[in-house]
């Protein structure tokens, strides 16, 4: 006769990075979104998403640039500030723009401490493997954690050739798990796989102690991160990897409809909706 199951592990009242560990110890998957504002900070927080990411995705959803690249730390801390206040328990993490950190760690180590003193964040994000590992070594020094992305990485977009999945060959697989390997042996918390083929992620998640967030990189990540107008179709395309678990713009644009019908008619403001003392 077998037992009870075991009571699952209570859910912490603050993510934090040991946290992230003991989950894939015990095969609990994360869970990470994207949030750039207090609104949407609010609500993800309040359904028990583990994770939010402040990224420099907020410049080709939120702020109508064509990609990451042109994002800067000016544009990015105020959105940091925003849901870092707003957040009662997920993990804040903030990504560290195109061109505040690749020159030299000395230079990520300088906007990650803005990144946590201005905008609150609870750890960085940023693109690379073994080349940023001495970044990495020097940030989780100075008592700053840090999530590391391979695979696809937006911001080397123009040197990947576009929106390219990587890891294809045999070389380029070998490569992906050395960078992941040195990652973690420079600190890191944990490591965004975005675009990669889902034996390649699989093999990556199996030979780390840290925890893997799969975008686009298959079932058996620790973790799944999605962009939230992705998540929530917010738009008329979203990737492939991406699923839509809602209609929220179209839900949006008719509420929005709605509340124009009934100013031109007359209709609203009601005499409930008035003070009349």
């Amino acid at each position: 006769m077998t037992g009870p199951a075991p009571e699952p592990a209570p859910k912490p009242t603050r993510v934090r990075v040991q946290h992230l560990r003991a989950a894939k110890e015990r095969g609990e998957r994360l869970t990470m979104l994207t949030a750039y504002d207090a609104v949407t900070a609010r609500i993800f927080d309040a359904a028990g998403v583990d994770m939010l990411l402040v990224g420099d995705s907020i410049g080709d959803n939120m702020l109508a640039h064509p990609n990451t690249i042109p994002v800067t730390m000016d544009e990015l801390i105020p959105a940091v500030r925003a849901v870092s206040r707003t957040v009662r328990r997920a993990m804040v993490v903030a990504d560290l723009p195109f061109g505040s950190y690749e020159a030299s760690p000395e230079q990520a180590l300088a906007s990650s401490v803005r990144m946590l003193k201005e905008g609150g964040a609870h750890a960085v994000k940023f693109e690379g493997g073994e080349r940023v590992a001495p970044h990495v070594a020097l940030l989780t020094g100075a008592g700053i954690p840090v999530v590391g992305h391979l695979g696809f990485t937006p911001q080397s977009e123009n040197i990947l050739g576009g929106k390219r999945v990587q890891g294809r060959t045999a070389e380029a697989a070998e490569q992906l798990s050395a960078d992941a390997v040195a990652l973690q042996e420079a600190g890191a918390v944990a490591v965004v796989l975005e675009m990669v083929p889902a034996p390649v992620a699989a093999r990556v998640t199996e030979i780390l102690a840290i925890p893997t967030i799969g975008i686009g990189a298959g079932p058996t990540c620790d973790g799944q991160v999605l962009v939230w107008t992705d998540m929530a179709g917010m738009g008329g395309w979203s990737p492939r990897f991406a699923k839509q678990f809602g209609q929220v713009g179209a839900a949006l644009e008719q509420a929005a409809r709605d509340f124009a019908d009934e100013v031109r008619t007359g209709t609203f403001p009601a005499a409930e909706h008035a003070y009349w003392e």
